[in-house]
């Protein structure tokens, strides 16, 4: 997610509720129409269970 930043994965993500798992986060970025890149990383997230908005962000930016 190089050209992709924490604001982009933020607005992808609006609305979510947490704890949640990978499935609903891509659910949840598709609704809200993100970029595919993010789609695709949410999907190819190796962690399946996230209690917060930061847990996804550290899993998506460290992977």
């Amino acid at each position: 997610m190089a050209d992709l930043g924490p604001i982009d994965l933020q607005k992808a993500l609006s609305g979510m509720e947490y704890p949640t798992d990978k499935q609903h986060l891509v659910q949840a970025a598709r609704r809200n129409k993100a970029d595919e890149k993010i789609v695709s990383s949410l999907d190819g997230l190796k962690q399946d269970r996230f209690g917060g908005p930061n847990d996804v962000q550290n899993a998506v930016f460290s992977e």
